[in-house]
């Protein structure tokens, strides 16, 4: 990451052009415990964030994200007399004694104030009201707008979620739910997340649910939502476990400690994915499956993007475009269409849309378009009838093995798969073609032509 010499302005970015003005440099957050009193009813936060920190150059000064709330102190290794600036969306931080390159440093911010989204090119993130309680939202900036941060994916850390707010409602927080403890109206959560975790895929839930039981093998599942919604999700989500054995199997082991569902009360335009949980809108539960593949899409990410975080914005298709790939091995699995079908729909969709993005480097406006969900899938599917099955899928299993919990390049996996292929060059000939060139290629006969399904 961009750092900060000292005596001289501090990088106030990690150095990701995706996202020119967040993340910071300068130090790597290994730890943030994060203690939020929050009343829904006047949409009042208040908290206190403690952040501990590696040095990777000498430290003058340094700055958080923060968006929207006000800092009230502002503590560095327990010291009083820390100088601070909140300006915007950065708080710069100018500690008592410099700090030195290597060494480990604690930050205490205490703050408050109404949180909200912020307007961005991908829509409103982070923290919003619902109609009863709050979802957050974060990928890829919005986590600023209820915790400082080093707002980031390349850098991953524990977590700690102590929130406390009016009893009748659950709250659903990142990690192992440690303790839950009432005190007259009010009723403090703990949640603790010990996988290190991206700051986009921390979240806080909060709403009138009950709590259904879903799977306790091959992975503890349960599903958090309105009573009234029940009957409808036992129909709509009833062959998620039966996914999960499925990824389990095609990708390697579940990558956290338990997968959790929260259904809103709201309908929400798509749903979203956090650490160890996904989060659905009223709207996605119909009673019909109808929004099945969304299931599978939002299940996977767990492996693809929350496990393995990529480094850097650029490389989103290796969230999306496996995430896309897992709703089509799923539709085979299950006695839908292939992949094969799904391929040359997509593909024959693709055709007639613009040819100007490429997957590879798609900008930062259409990180998240849907013809980079598409045709990252459809790489993967070419990249399989290269491999063949057998190995294809033993690269996704080495992929996920070899980067557990860490953040991760596309060149690292373009290398990864032409160093498991007995012809390296076709590999790379096909990551050239379907990643790095706008021009949509053609599909091959024999991709058009193959019909068959997962070999159990």
């Amino acid at each position: 990451m961009i750092g900060h010499d000292k005596g001289r302005p501090g990088a106030e970015s990690a150095g990701d052009p995706y996202v020119p003005n967040h993340g910071n440099g300068g130090y790597q957050v290994t730890w943030y415990e994060l203690d939020l009193d929050y009343r829904v009813s006047s949409n009042r936060l208040t908290g206190k964030a403690t952040i501990r920190a590696t040095a990777t150059q000498s430290l003058s000064r340094f700055s958080l994200d923060l968006t929207g709330l006000r800092v009230s102190k502002v503590f560095v290794n327990g010291r009083r007399g820390a100088r601070y600036v909140h300006r915007g969306h950065k708080l710069h931080i100018t500690p008592v004694v410099d700090i030195a390159e290597g060494a480990d440093f604690v930050v205490d911010v205490h703050y408050s104030g109404n949180p909200a989204p912020v307007d961005s090119p991908w829509g409103e993130l982070g923290w919003e009201e619902l109609t009863e309680g709050v979802i957050v939202a974060s990928q890829p900036t919005g986590a600023a707008t209820w915790f400082p941060c080093n707002d980031h994916p390349s850098d991953k850390a524990h977590y700690k979620l102590t929130v406390t707010t009016d009893s009748p409602y659950q709250v659903i927080a990142n990690g192992r739910l440690v303790s839950r403890r009432t005190k007259a109206s009010r009723t403090t959560w703990v949640y603790d997340q010990t996988a290190p975790m991206a700051t986009y895929l921390a979240t806080v839930q909060i709403g009138r649910y009950d709590v259904l039981e879903l799977a306790s093998s091959p992975v503890v599942q349960r599903a958090v939502l309105p009573v009234a919604q029940i009957k409808d999700f036992r129909s709509d989500f009833g062959r998620q476990r039966d996914m999960m054995k499925l990824f389990c199997k095609l990708f390697g082991p579940y990558p956290f400690g338990s997968y959790t569902v929260v259904v809103t009360d709201d309908p929400l335009e798509i749903p979203l994915e956090a650490q160890g949980i996904s989060v659905f809108g009223s709207n996605h539960v119909d009673g019909r499956r109808g929004s099945e593949r969304l299931v599978a899409h939002e299940l996977s990410h767990q492996w693809f993007g929350n496990s393995l975080t990529p480094s850097r914005w650029q490389d989103i298709w290796l969230n999306e475009g496996f995430a896309c790939y897992a709703e089509w091995l799923w539709s085979e699995e299950s006695g839908g269409l292939s992949a094969v079908q799904q391929i040359s729909k997509a593909h024959s969709r693709l055709a007639g849309l613009p040819q100007d993005l490429v997957i590879s480097d798609p900008g930062p406006e259409l990180m998240f378009d849907d013809r980079l969900y598409k045709r990252g899938a459809i790489t993967l599917h070419v990249l399989r009838e290269q491999l063949g099955d057998d190995a294809f899928f033993e690269l996704l299993r080495a992929w996920t093995r070899a980067h557990r919990h860490g953040s991760v390049t596309a060149v690292e996996f373009r290398a990864l798969a032409a160093s498991s292929a007995t012809d390296a060059d076709a590999v790379q000939a096909i990551f050239s073609a379907w990643l790095d060139s706008a021009a949509l290629p053609p599909l091959q006969r024999t991709a058009r032509r193959r019909r068959g399904r997962l070999r159990r």
